[in-house]
């Protein structure tokens, strides 16, 4: 290890505010807010001192079980560090969002701040074990948050979650075991040269068979129920109707994310060949992901329900681009499309964080206002005793809707922008996604916000002063992003021309 680890530095920030927030009682929210705002300056810190050239920096490396294939090995490039900061943007408007925690502040803030180290640690890892254990330590703060402070059907929601979730765990830690017994290693940038040149296939075949495909097959599960893809995101509604709201803006604005960074740091690295074998089912799936999420939404009363199956057609796209271009590429064209839809995807990760936590805190604060309603038919009319929230949410919708010149619009533009020329087919029919996502955000911003207000709407408070402050960095983010998205695309351009150039299909 040389230098100064900042990644170690920022992944134990965390958990030393935890255990100060654990005893701090009525002063734990203060002490998770600080610790959230050093989080995040040191991710800011970290994206600032990425290698130019997009390939893995600020590594930290030590031996930790050399016989057992163990390291402690850390490092980013621009898809980490993205990752990273999204992590504590969103971190910090859950804190800050969980303004009303009264009972046991130190136990949940405590939790919050375990998560987010669990973030980091999934976010920096190299090393399969090193990462695994972050992956599983932010499952724990998870389903305990939901448990203890959810809604009426909390206990069903967050056994739900943590079984589904814990169950992609299992398939993952067997798959991995077998590459490792195959290897000898758990290196991620090892075994990615390895299945750059097929060396990784020739020596799992050589000590298991012919499984490297089910292998392939294994982990694409075990991280499509983190994403989550259909038909594993049935737990995906339940979680994100009971967990407190604050704690629904870590579970899709940062955790979901964990998911579609395993599918480009580990699965489509280790196995990119078979799963180009298997490309057109799983963009069938993909394309039901963005159709089926983008109709169920528009099927629900809830607004959180609506938000949350927004949230799974959102990151249809996601997985959309990453399958589109598991294709090996058939000149300078080709080579393009695939960075533009790979851009869009990372691009589409840190923006749909960003805009649907923003959404579950606009929706944590109307229940603030109305003591716990939350349906869709429940208000009306709020433009007028509301305005700056109907104002400030609207921009969250149209964000998530993707209009242009808000963060929203790039990532799909540029996903779309590669998919067409990838996989035409499976680009034209998502489509209908858009269409129906405009026609359910379009409904939400006409029942809450327009027409006659209810009488017990009648004397809705409008966002107090401390409330605006606090959306006023989110909100002018989105428009940052949306008119100058080169900020982010600088440095991402360079991490994805240097993944491509290492992943065989």
């Amino acid at each position: 290890m040389s230098g100064f680890p900042i990644l170690t530095l920022l992944t134990v920030l965390p958990l030393v505010g935890a255990a100060i927030a654990l005893f701090s009682g009525k002063h734990a929210r203060a002490v998770a807010l600080i610790t959230a705002i050093c989080g995040l300056a040191l991710a800011l810190v970290v994206w600032t001192q990425l290698p130019p050239d997009g390939s893995i920096g600020l590594i930290e490396k030590a031996a930790w079980a050399p016989s057992l294939g163990i390291e402690y090995h850390l490092g980013v490039d621009g898809l980490g560090a993205l990752m990273l900061v999204l992590s504590a943007i969103v971190t910090l408007m859950s804190v800050d969002a969980a303004h009303r925690v009264h009972h046991q502040p130190g136990l949940y803030f405590g939790l919050v701040l375990l998560l987010e180290s669990g973030l980091f640690g999934s976010f920096t890892a190299l090393n399969f074990f090193h990462w695994f254990l972050f992956w599983e330590l932010s499952l724990i703060p998870a389903f305990f948050l939901i448990k203890l402070w959810g809604g009426p059907r909390r206990g069903p929601a967050a056994t739900q979650f943590f079984v589904y979730t814990m169950a992609g765990s299992v398939v993952l830690l067997v798959c991995f075991l077998a590459v490792f017994l195959s290897t000898g290693s758990m290196d991620f940038g090892h075994l990615t040269q390895m299945a750059s040149t097929g060396a990784l296939d020739r020596a799992v075949t050589a000590h298991l068979g012919p499984v490297t495909l089910w292998l392939a097959i294994g982990v694409l599960a075990g991280f499509a129920v983190k994403v989550p893809m259909a038909p594993f995101h049935t737990w995906l509604p339940a979680a994100y109707a009971e967990a407190p709201s604050p704690v629904t803006m870590l579970l899709t604005g940062a955790m979901s994310k964990m998911g579609v960074y395993g599918l480009l740091r580990i699965a489509i690295p280790l196995f990119g060949h078979q799963i180009a074998q298997i490309r057109t089912p799983l963009l069938v799936l993909a394309v039901v992901t963005v159709v089926m999420g983008a109709w169920a939404a528009a099927a629900q009363k809830d607004l959180k329900r609506i938000f949350a199956y927004s949230s799974v057609n959102h990151l249809g796209y996601c997985l959309l681009g990453i399958f589109a271009i598991a294709i090996p590429a058939s000149g300078a064209s080709a080579v393009a499309s695939q960075a533009a839809a790979l851009n869009g995807v990372i691009l589409q990760m840190f923006n749909h964080g960003l805009s649907a936590a923003a959404l579950f805190w606009f929706v944590s604060m109307m229940q603030t206002r109305t003591g716990g309603p939350r349906g869709i038919d429940d208000f009306g009319g709020l433009r007028k005793p509301a305005p700056v929230l109907a104002g400030l949410m609207g921009i969250a919708l149209f964000s998530s809707l993707g209009l242009p010149g808000l963060n929203g619009f790039v990532g799909e533009f540029l996903v779309f922008r590669g998919v067409f020329s990838l996989a035409w087919v499976a680009a034209s029919i998502s489509i209908l996604g858009l269409l129906v996502s405009a026609v359910v955000i379009l409904t939400v911003i006409q029942k809450v916000f327009t027409g006659p207000v209810p009488e017990h709407c009648a004397a809705f408070p409008d966002l107090n002063h401390g409330e605006r402050m606090a959306l006023a960095p989110v909100i002018g983010l989105m428009f940052l992003l949306g008119i100058l998205p080169q900020l982010v695309v600088e440095t991402v351009n360079p991490t994805v021309i240097n993944l491509l150039a290492h992943w065989r299909f």
